[in-house]
């Protein structure tokens, strides 16, 4: 029988408290401990459990050694407690972005490689059920070619967000659904970004993905919208998919004439509706079971270095894009990182 693995969670802002949620009653894991420089954090993240806090990751992963760790810090720090958890032996999840800049991600690829340990990346939203289901349903080709994805991410602007701007900490999810639905990489972005809160990052971005296949992705994401919206919608040959984020729900919009007719050219016409029944479940519990599983039985990582890196350098080319109002090349991610 597989043994029970213990966990940790450094960082206990909002994302980390629930990481802490989520372990402390996953089967086949024991939650050891917390860590995070705020002790009230800690403290309300604890109670009611019999289990240490500790004020920073180095006395952490001194006192409990765990099997596997959520690195939930701010982006910045992402490296710092990654490479220690690391040289501890541990497994870990860190939250995307996977780091502040490319080079640090590769730091810790190559840290986590050389120690034989397992490195996920927290890209949630590849196990939200709504689009677990469109991405069966693209590769059994109910869809035909895929011509167009378009996100929309937009809400209030989270005061607990200081240190990236609305690029790095949002655009990341779907820059990654749209590489996993592809299983492409995108050439080259072009980005408008403006910045209207008072942060010195940008708040407001539209931006364009050119992919290597020729399918475009499009990025509508702000922190300025007073309502939360969480949207993709895939446009296919044969009709268009809608996945709502939030209420992991999944339409078809069916091209009733897609398919050419005695010789005529296909053309588009509306077609029926289907909504797919879709059995709800918390995204971050079943990220954090695969990754459990994945440490138990020695891998693959469910979302490898490689997807956060490529997710990643995306980002940075969004930023400059915005910067510059010219379009840019994205970085090339090595596939053994």
């Amino acid at each position: 029988m597989t043994r029970t693995l213990r966990a940790a969670v450094i960082g206990l802002g909002s994302m980390g408290a629930n990481h802490a949620r989520v372990l402390a009653d996953t089967p086949g894991i024991e939650l050891v401990a917390v860590a995070d420089a705020d002790p009230e954090r800690v403290k309300k993240t604890l109670a009611g459990r019999p289990i240490p806090g500790f004020p920073d990751a180095t006395s952490l992963l001194r006192e409990t050694r765990p099997d596997l760790v959520s690195v939930v810090v701010p982006t910045q720090l992402h490296e710092e407690v990654a490479l220690e958890a690391i040289a501890a032996g541990s497994n870990i999840l860190v939250e995307k972005p996977i780091a502040a800049n490319l080079s640090a991600a590769a730091r810790i690829a190559r840290a986590a490689d050389k120690a034989g340990v397992l490195l996920t990346v927290g890209h949630i939203e590849r196990f939200n059920p709504a689009i677990r289901e469109l991405k069966d349903r693209l590769v059994a080709g109910q869809g035909g070619t895929v011509l167009q994805l378009r996100a929309r991410r937009v809400g209030p602007f989270p005061h607990r967000i200081r240190d990236v701007g609305v690029i790095h900490d949002l655009a990341p999810h779907d820059i990654d659904i749209m590489r996993f639905l592809l299983d492409d990489e995108v050439e080259r972005v072009y980005a408008e970004s403006r910045s209207h809160i008072a942060t010195g990052n940008e708040d407001l971005f539209a931006g364009m993905l050119h992919f290597r296949a020729g399918t475009m992705g499009i990025l509508d994401i702000n922190w300025l919208t007073p309502t939360k919206e969480r949207m993709l919608t895939v446009l296919c040959e044969k009709g268009m998919f809608v996945v709502d984020y939030t209420e992991q729900s999944l339409i078809f919009y069916e091209n009733f004439a897609a398919a050419a007719r005695e010789g005529s050219p296909a053309s588009v016409t509306e077609g029926p509706m289907t909504r797919y029944h879709i059995a709800n479940r918390e995204p971050l519990r079943a990220e954090l079971e695969a990754f459990r599983d994945a440490v138990a039985h020695g891998g693959p990582s469910p979302v490898s270095a490689h997807d956060g890196m490529a997710a990643l350098a995306v980002a940075e080319a969004l930023v400059r894009s915005g910067q510059s109002g010219v379009p840019v090349s994205v970085e090339e991610v090595a596939a053994s990182s």
